[in-house]
């Protein structure tokens, strides 16, 4: 199973309106693992930022000046998530915009998310499985104590990242706890974080494993099985009517 968990940052909030995406972050998982592959790419989006969304995600005018525009980027783009099903965290939000952008390009090969993609809505899923709370990415790398200390700002490629740890963990996914001893220092390879005084008593962090070889399966052998049966005939001789 092939999975893109995905993000985009944006001019703004509403498409209609004619905001456009700035930025799209991505990263790939085959089943329930990540592969290393990732697309990440910023976007000329041919208009002004609005000044409150440079304040969520830090991404300004003079920076997207010298970027492609959407045109150059969208068979890559799209290339990359043909055929899998794209995780996205409020997904109504990111297809629209993604669905805007494709309409303008006016090309037969490409046309809306869902002609190309499954989609799976993870804010939709942790209201179902935690309803009447905060459910927003943060809300969840709390809930599910995935390290989010680099987010001081929305980044696309990041948060992808990110929910990634988080749908895996919410999902039971294949994921390794991690315990930062004392003031052990950061390990990029582990994952693990620098701790701090203050980090003695909390909860274990959790992190992907990104190359872990797959559990192999051991079964009991025939003299296994046949000892077992023998030793469950002893256990209810023994115990009578209250063998369970």
């Amino acid at each position: 199973m092939r999975q893109v968990v995905l993000d985009t940052e944006t001019t703004g909030l509403d498409p209609k309106s004619g905001h456009r995406i700035i930025e799209i972050g991505c990263v790939e998982l085959v089943n329930r693992k990540l592969t290393g592959r990732h697309y990440h790419q910023y976007i000329n989006p041919q208009r002004r930022v609005d000044d409150g969304a440079v304040e969520v995600h830090g991404i300004t005018n003079e920076f997207l000046v010298d970027k492609p525009v959407f045109t150059q980027v969208a068979d890559e783009f799209m290339d990359f998530c043909e055929g899998a099903e794209l995780v996205i965290h409020n997904a109504p939000f990111d297809v629209g915009f993604i669905d805007a952008e494709l309409a303008l390009l006016g090309s037969s090969r490409w046309q809306n998310v869902s002609a190309h993609c499954a989609v799976l809505d993870t804010l939709a899923l942790a209201r179902e499985k935690h309803p009447g709370q905060k459910n927003n990415l943060d809300a969840l790398c709390k809930r599910y104590f995935v390290d989010n200390s680099q987010r001081d700002l929305h980044g696309a490629l990041l948060d992808a990242e990110i929910l990634a740890d988080v749908y895996l963990l919410m999902t039971g996914g294949q994921t390794d706890l991690m315990l930062a001893q004392g003031s052990d220092a950061l390990d990029p390879d582990a994952g693990e974080r620098k701790r701090g005084p203050s980090d003695a008593d909390s909860p274990a962090i959790c992190r992907l494993s990104r190359d872990r070889s797959s559990l192999s399966v051991i079964h009991a052998t025939t003299q296994e099985i046949e000892a077992h049966q023998t030793m469950l005939v002893l256990l209810q001789k023994s115990a009578g009517k209250h063998f369970w």
